[in-house]
């Protein structure tokens, strides 16, 4: 089952914080917490937030246990942008673009939980796999061929006078 958090409207660029929710995409909810606690940025107190939210909808609303949930999404779009003025020389303005953001966190309980050690197994066998692969290809084209005519040296049609 999912459940799913949104915090609307949060004062940070989109751009910041997607660089906080890719890290905690398709990990364990406690191991996510643990990453966020100890990311200093501020997109990870906001993110955090939200994920404490999804988890307390998880307990209240769906009756699931927070040991089993995994992070499926977190998603974060961009929100509307505050238009703000600062004074420049000559009288002059610029513009300023304060951004907001909506995070939305979607947690799972039917993906399995994978381990980084699990992870990293299954890469150095997906390695070992295509190598034995490549090898393979390699024995096969190395083989001579028999239709292939030899190339003899052209000589060339000059004469000395």
């Amino acid at each position: 089952m999912e459940v799913r958090s949104t915090f609307k409207y949060a004062r940070i660029s989109p751009f910041k914080a997607r660089e906080v929710t890719r890290e905690i995409q398709g990990l364990p909810v406690s191991a996510a917490l643990d990453l966020l606690a100890f990311t200093p940025k501020k997109a990870a107190f906001l993110i955090a937030k939200t994920l404490k939210s999804a988890i307390a909808n998880a307990e209240n609303n769906a009756n699931l246990k927070p040991d089993g949930l995994v992070v499926k999404e977190a998603i974060v779009g961009e929100g509307p942008t505050l238009k703000r003025i600062m004074a420049r020389a000559r009288g002059s303005a610029s513009g300023i673009l304060k951004r907001t953001s909506h995070i939305r966190i979607v947690l799972s309980d039917e993906i399995p939980i994978q381990t980084r050690e699990a992870r990293r197994a299954k890469r150095e066998q997906e390695k070992k796999a295509a190598k034995k692969e490549i090898k393979g290809e390699a024995s096969e084209s190395a083989a001579p061929r028999s239709d292939k005519k030899s190339a003899k040296p052209k000589q060339s049609a000059r004469t000395e006078k």
